[in-house]
């Protein structure tokens, strides 16, 4: 039996993972009390009785509603844990990538690969254009370096 997914949603009283999918059926679910959100997404999305129902859902959509039920269930605010998954889903520019341990450094190029992903331009999409040239603007006097400035005869 193939099913299409039409919503994917938390209920937090009892907490649970709501997927409401075509056939006019509601309500299949699985509890929250998994400490490791991505592995309890893993889990539930590869079950073999959920498995069909969950073709349609991400792993990462599964994975932050995980990260809601375990917000309230810790006693988080909805608010609170909204603002904890931007956190743990930004990048912060500033931040420097060379002083991170393996495993935050693959969190941070997996978020870095998603939104590359959803912000490309594909060659079938309306307004693609190839080879876009753009000039930024020139607001601050260029501060030269000494090894920009010697001439090419030295070497």
């Amino acid at each position: 039996m193939k099913c299409i997914a039409k919503k994917c949603g938390i209920r937090f009283q009892p907490p649970a993972i709501i997927l409401i999918y075509d056939n006019d059926t509601e309500g299949k679910e699985s509890p929250a009390h998994h400490a490791n959100c991505t592995r309890a997404a893993e889990q539930l999305k590869n079950n073999p009785r959920h498995k069909s129902y969950l073709e349609q859902v991400s792993l990462k959509q599964l994975e932050k509603l995980f990260v809601f039920l375990r917000g309230y269930l810790q006693g988080q605010s909805l608010a609170e844990t909204m603002e904890q998954i931007q956190r743990e889903t930004t990048i912060d520019p500033e931040e420097d990538l060379n002083k991170l341990d393996d495993k935050e450094l693959a969190k941070r190029k997996s978020i870095m690969d998603e939104l590359f992903e959803k912000n490309q331009k594909r060659k079938d999409e309306p307004g693609f254009v190839y080879d876009v040239e753009v000039e930024f603007p020139q607001d601050e006097q260029l501060l030269s370096c000494s090894w920009d400035t010697e001439s090419a005869d030295e070497f």
